[in-house]
């Protein structure tokens, strides 16, 4: 089961965190959308000293500990967010707009994998990518 409260997950699924890495939890979790690595970044370096290596080792700790999540953006860049509930999502290829499904279409699928394989899923993912209403007026399709 997933917990919508930031602080339960980490104490329950998380290794004691070091400084950096809880202040880019703590990060991710104050935004309400997913963030590039250079944008957290930009957003942290305004509340204190720390590196974009940093940035970007933090992230993939906490990723390896099914804490936050990451997905490809339309222009390829890594988005990531807490992991909170799964989200799925229809992405424009032209704009780069995203815009979240409110229901789960695969859930029935992870509920019949998670208990069939060795394997913990922290969360899925599910994206569809083609153009926006207003992107595919303007290219005539």
């Amino acid at each position: 089961m997933k917990s919508d409260s930031p602080s339960q997950e980490s104490a329950t699924h998380s290794p004691r965190l070091t400084r950096h890495q809880q202040a880019v939890f703590d990060g991710l979790h104050q935004q309400a959308a997913a963030l590039s690595a250079q944008e957290l970044y930009s957003l942290l370096r305004q509340r204190q000293a720390i590196g974009l290596a940093t940035v970007y080792r933090a992230l993939e700790t906490l990723k390896l500990h099914g804490l936050i999540k990451s997905r490809m953006g339309a222009n390829g860049e890594a988005l990531y967010s807490p992991v909170v509930s799964d989200q799925h999502y229809l992405t424009c290829l032209q704009c780069g707009q995203s815009f979240p499904l409110d229901h789960c279409p695969i859930q029935e699928l992870e509920n019949h994998l998670q208990p069939s394989v060795p394997f913990k899923i922290y969360y899925h993912t599910l994206e569809f990518f083609g153009l926006c209403t207003p992107c595919a007026d303007t290219k005539g399709t």
